[in-house]
């Protein structure tokens, strides 16, 4: 980690607690503590000093799943958390190297998708696990999915939750969603800001998406909240982390 990027983290963490109000994903309620132990807490410290957060989700022992959106100078993750002021048994690693898709438009947000390479190896156990990457997408809409996060209560809180949460999410069929490669869900539940990053977690218990964007439909109505497909990029994700690995 750079000597710059060390000294934000200090200065940083000692207003953390003042930057941290109740809030939850909304519509959400509080996770079962520590019942979704793949969940990442990514702390981005940015090129003009401020500090920033998305979700994420942990792959392995050296890498971590996030959105390309997510892009900072530098990051911090945070494994274990459940209530994120509380350091008791929280591990706190620092990211080697990110590497945002290939493809990602950061316009459109098309392959919303990056994988960090953590500095030290992630310490398995009860409240620390990697989650599995859904295999393959058969044009048929994922059911039972779930969505967890740190992130803002609302539109209008300047906050994010202490405590994770999590909500329920029913994923739509929608041409536009479809044409550019995105699930999509759209209700009075979803994610916040904050929760970009973190996994969209379906029927067997894997990952099938990341959170994205969300987007006001033209003809109004409630806002479409969008996921990048994992199914499409698992080629790009197994080969960037291979490689990766052949250069340790």
């Amino acid at each position: 980690m750079s000597v710059h990027c060390i000294l934000a983290i200090l200065i940083l963490v000692m207003t953390l607690d003042d930057q941290v109000y109740s809030g939850k994903i909304i519509g959400g309620h509080e996770a079962v503590p520590h019942s979704r132990p793949y969940m990442v807490l990514l702390e981005r410290y940015m090129s003009d000093g401020q500090k920033k957060y998305c979700g994420g989700f942990l792959l392995n022992e050296d890498f971590v799943m996030t959105a390309a959106h997510c892009h900072a100078k530098c990051y911090e993750v945070v494994l274990g958390a459940h209530i994120v002021s509380s350091n008791s048994e929280i591990q706190r690693i620092s990211v080697e190297q990110a590497f945002p898709h290939k493809d990602f438009n950061a316009t459109s947000y098309v392959n919303d998708v990056m994988l960090l390479k953590l500095k030290t190896k992630a310490n398995f156990n009860e409240n620390v696990k990697p989650i599995p990457l859904a295999s393959h997408d058969n044009d048929t809409l994922p059911k039972s999915c779930i969505l967890s996060g740190w992130g803002r209560t609302d539109k209008n809180s300047k906050y994010m939750s202490p405590k994770l949460m999590e909500t329920s999410v029913t994923l739509i069929k929608n041409k536009e969603c479809a044409k550019e490669n995105f699930y999509c869900s759209q209700g009075d539940t979803g994610p916040a800001e904050g929760d970009s990053g973190g996994p969209l977690v379906c029927e067997d218990g894997k990952a099938f998406g990341v959170v994205s964007t969300a987007v006001t439909p033209h003809s109004g109505g409630s806002d479409i909240y969008r996921y990048s497909k994992i199914p499409d990029s698992r080629n790009w994700i197994f080969s960037t982390i291979g490689n990766a690995m052949i250069k340790v």
